[in-house]
């Protein structure tokens, strides 16, 4: 059946109803009379259809099928209730529209380049005894026009508070924004504006920044159902004041003994990079003798006079910060490291406590343990000396009691003898005193 022959015959039911309808439509196609045909409206329970959900510049695709199929005509109107299609025929000038299938039980049809002015509904028709009348409604998504961050300052400084902004313009429906910095998220506040069908939404992110976030990427990031992985980002720039360390070149993790020498470096980061370093000597005028060549100190010959506390100072446009270096300089007979190094670092803010200090921390008690381990075998060794020196005081002490000089009383009187005889005849005692002797033992 060819279409003029089906709107005669359609013509014709709707007469033999006393039901009036008319050809035209407003754009001066033809109009299928059940748009004005009272008896067109049932109750729709032999057709199926589905809404329709599509991004604008999309293709939506309307489907009009019947569930038990008796070779009625199918019809679809657009929501001016102007017919696109009466079975396979499309009265409406609008080269957009395109039969994808026809049949007994299905008609569908193709809109491509859809506008926000193809949203509406769509009626499926079916010319049954009543006809039946059900409707699929077209929504068309609209994503983000722009997607814009504005920051109140392109460079920072370590501890203000700054302001950005994050807007999408002109999204259908309003879109959510989210912010991260890096791989976390933050929390913003978004305002709505409505112009006409369009939504522009603004979201405001305040945020404080320190030293870590220099380089670190803001991410406007948006949900919306038209669109996949919509973001944009700002790298933050952020200025800070020096990080200040000062590392001990020679002698390396030793004793600073008299008559040795003492180099130490050091070392300052910041942004912009630190341009002024100098050393000083804390409470007191630098030693004469020492040699500060740039980030270097230099002392050739310490001695007692030297201890004290060394401070490098570092400062740029943002700031001024420091390390201090304790110095205490041993005997030259010193063999026992300090438990503490001369490292004293001070931070100027919390953030500045990193892992420099830690390994002056870890150092210390490196330091602390061969010092306890020293001082005990010195212990021992002092012990057994002693024990020794006592040894050596008994067995002296010994020896001493068995010898000497013995002396007797024979020959006492014998020196004026004018011969052997007479002095032993003039010996204190003679023959008779012999049984007398005594022996002294001194």
């Amino acid at each position: 059946m060819d279409p003029l022959s089906a709107i005669l015959r359609f013509h014709s039911w709707c007469r033999g109803r006393g039901k009036a309808w008319s050809l035209s439509g407003q754009d001066g196609s033809p109009a299928i009379p059940a748009a004005r045909c009272a008896a067109c409206y049932g109750d729709g329970q032999n057709l199926v259809t589905e809404d329709v959900t599509v991004v604008e510049g999309d293709v939506a695709t309307i489907s009009c099928r019947v569930k038990n199929s008796d070779d009625s005509v199918i019809q679809l109107l657009n929501p001016n209730r102007q017919t696109i299609y009466f079975r396979d025929f499309r009265p409406l000038k609008d080269s957009r529209f395109q039969l994808v299938n026809f049949s007994n039980s299905e008609l569908r049809v193709s809109l491509t380049n859809v506008s926000i002015s193809d949203e509406g509904r769509y009626f499926c028709q079916l010319y049954t005894d009543p006809p039946q009348e059900i409707y699929t409604t077209i929504t068309v998504l609209v994503p983000p026009r722009n997607l814009v961050i504005d920051i109140e300052k392109e460079t920072a400084v370590e501890g203000e508070e700054i302001e950005l902004n994050c807007t999408a313009m002109a999204s259908r429906p309003a879109t959510t924004i989210r912010w991260f910095k890096g791989n976390k998220e933050l929390t913003g506040k978004s305002e709505v504006e409505r112009w006409s069908d369009m939504y522009t939404v603004t979201s405001q992110l305040l945020l404080k920044v320190g030293r870590e976030d220099d380089g670190v990427p803001v991410i406007c990031l948006v949900d919306h159902p038209a669109v996949k992985d919509l973001q944009t980002q700002r790298y933050l720039e952020v200025m800070y004041k020096p990080q200040v360390r000062v590392s001990q070149n020679y002698p390396l993790q030793g004793l600073t003994r008299e008559g040795e020498p003492l180099e130490l470096t050091c070392t300052a980061f910041g942004k912009p990079q630190p341009t002024d370093m100098r050393w000083l000597r804390v409470d007191d005028e630098m030693p004469q003798h020492v040699v500060v060549s740039g980030s270097n100190l230099l002392i050739s010959n310490l001695n007692k006079t030297d201890n004290g506390t060394y401070r490098c100072e570092a400062s740029n446009a943002v700031g001024k910060s420091h390390a201090d270096y304790m110095l205490f300089v041993y005997d030259t007979t010193a063999t026992t490291e300090p438990a503490v190094h001369g490292f004293t670092q001070l931070p100027n803010s919390a953030e500045e406590l990193d892992y420099g200090d830690l390994s002056d921390s870890r150092a210390g008690e490196e330091g602390a343990i061969r010092s306890v381990d020293h001082a005990v075998v010195g212990g021992v060794v002092a012990v057994v000396v002693f024990a020794m020196l006592c040894l050596l005081i008994i067995l002296g002490r010994y020896f001493a009691r068995h010898k000497g000089t013995y002396f007797t009383h024979e020959a006492k009187g014998a020196d004026d003898a004018a011969d052997a005889d007479t002095a032993i005849i003039n010996a204190e005692g003679g023959q008779n005193n012999s049984e007398e002797k005594k022996e002294y033992f001194i």
